[in-house]
């Protein structure tokens, strides 16, 4: 790994510079490959035809993390990759992800991460994806993740995804299947300023009897930074679903809310709620009077909402 892809990696995990991951790893630095390790229960092997990796993590699985992260460390590097996890009947584990893309020069450096999951029946999985860019260079940097879940009978993911910084456009598109008796949980933290754009886009359906899902998207808008935030929850039998989107506008930005709840089930119980405001006048004030100064109480403001 290069100095760079060191510094990428303790922003977007717990990677600590001149250490190691623990457990089983994948790094992917400008599109190839930095280091990879393999475990008993999680087995990492590269995909053919095309770039990424398949992860297979084996059935009974308990208490294991693995780490996928991908570091874009120059600018002109337009990298494209797809990762394929198979999780067994019945394991638990905590799979920490995200990119972070740095430039130096004019070219702009993109990342498209395409990942898909399975998850067999019982299985259990914590989702963290942390995005951020960096660097002195003018060229944009763009991060383009796209997400694809089938959850089994019985199962459970969490997906924690942030981006906090940096970036200067991202397309977010999340697919979910929920099978019966399964149960989604999606949380997204971010934030954008200058003229970054931000466009999420989740489509949930619930196929399965008794099959739950739960989105909540907070974020932040300042500058002239834009925001466009879409959910489509479709419910297909017995369910119970949730989707909110709640965001702060600052300066000249701008931020959007599209719900789209489809019922195609006697008993689907769907809710959507979405609020857009900017900071209120009583919260700044009450912490200016403990000594902080406007600026310092609209960073704590904003530190609690997207905690």
């Amino acid at each position: 790994m290069n100095q760079q892809t060191e510094e990428l990696l303790a922003l977007i995990s717990d990677y600590q510079p001149g250490g190691e991951f623990t457990g089983a790893y994948n790094i992917r630095e400008d599109g190839g490959c930095a280091g990879r390790r393999s475990s008993e229960n999680v087995v990492i092997t590269s995909k053919l035809g095309q770039p990424g990796i398949d992860i297979l993590v084996k059935p009974g699985t308990k208490g294991e993390t693995v780490y996928i992260p991908a570091c874009v460390t120059h600018s002109g590097v337009d990298d494209l990759v797809y990762n394929d996890f198979i999780i067994g009947e019945n394991a638990d584990v905590t799979i920490v992800a995200g990119c972070g893309v740095h430039t130096e020069g004019e070219g702009e450096s993109r990342h498209n991460g395409i990942h898909s999951f399975r998850l067999g029946r019982g299985a259990r999985v914590r989702y963290l994806e942390k995005h951020i860019g960096i660097g002195e260079g003018s060229g944009a940097r763009r991060i383009n993740p796209v997400t694809r879940v089938e959850l089994g009978p019985q199962s459970y993911m969490e997906m924690d995804t942030t981006q906090i910084g940096g970036v200067d456009t991202t397309e977010r598109s999340t697919e979910a299947a929920v099978g019966e008796g399964a149960k989604l949980i999606i949380r997204e933290k971010l934030l954008t300023e200058g003229k970054q754009t931000a466009v999420t886009d989740f489509t949930v359906t619930m196929e399965g009897e008794d099959s739950k899902a739960d989105i909540v998207s907070r974020s932040v808008a300042k500058g002239k930074s834009r925001q466009s935030f879409r959910s489509v929850m479709r419910g297909n039998s017995r369910c119970t679903g949730h989707s909110e989107c709640d965001a702060i506008l600052m300066d000249s930005a701008s931020v959007s809310a599209s719900p789209d709840l489809e019922a195609n089930h006697l008993d689907a119980a769907l809710i959507h709620e979405a609020a857009i405001g900017k900071i209120a006048g009583e919260q700044l004030i009450k912490l200016m009077t403990l000594g902080l100064s406007e600026q310092e109480a609209e960073e704590t403001i904003i530190g609690g909402f997207l905690k």
